[in-house]
């Protein structure tokens, strides 16, 4: 049975995803299309970081949530290791995020990913989340694939 709970970004097993997601990013976009957080910036004020774990204790997956505190959040490292995808730890992941958006009282979730990540962007329309127009940092890039979901509360 997979669990998912809050963690700190600066442990060995959560470093060594973010190292993983970081090489597959870098395999598919130019570096300055690469907007990733590392675990320094995940242990800030205002991150949660979420991590999936195996029966055994195994890290399969994470994500983080960046309170924007001015009623957005935004999604940051969804990475779920290859072994592990299918078995729902994704969705196990969203749903933990999702629920602690909701009571920051956060109206609206963002997020940026590739467009070559299409399971991503797959998982994403599944739970509502439809496509925007670039925002912030991610304006101007082709590389780029913004997404929101709009929360109708607790």
């Amino acid at each position: 049975m997979t669990t998912v709970a809050t963690e700190p970004a600066e442990q060995p097993d959560v470093q060594a995803m973010l190292d993983e997601g970081t090489q597959h990013a870098l395999s598919l976009y130019p570096p300055d299309s690469c907007y990733l957080l590392n675990a320094s910036e995940l242990a800030a004020d205002g991150v949660t970081v979420w991590v999936a774990r195996s029966d055994g204790g195994a890290a399969l997956g994470m994500v983080a949530l960046v309170d924007g505190r001015d009623g957005t959040a935004e999604i940051k490292r969804l990475f779920v290791r290859d072994e592990a995808r299918g078995l729902g730890a994704a969705t196990m992941l969203m749903d933990a995020l999702e629920r602690h958006a909701r009571t920051l009282g956060a109206a609206r979730i963002l997020l940026e990913t590739g467009p070559k990540q299409l399971a991503a962007i797959s998982l994403y329309e599944r739970r509502g989340y439809v496509r925007i127009e670039n925002f912030g940092p991610y304006v101007g890039d082709d590389f780029s694939h913004c997404m929101a979901l709009e929360l109708d509360g607790p």
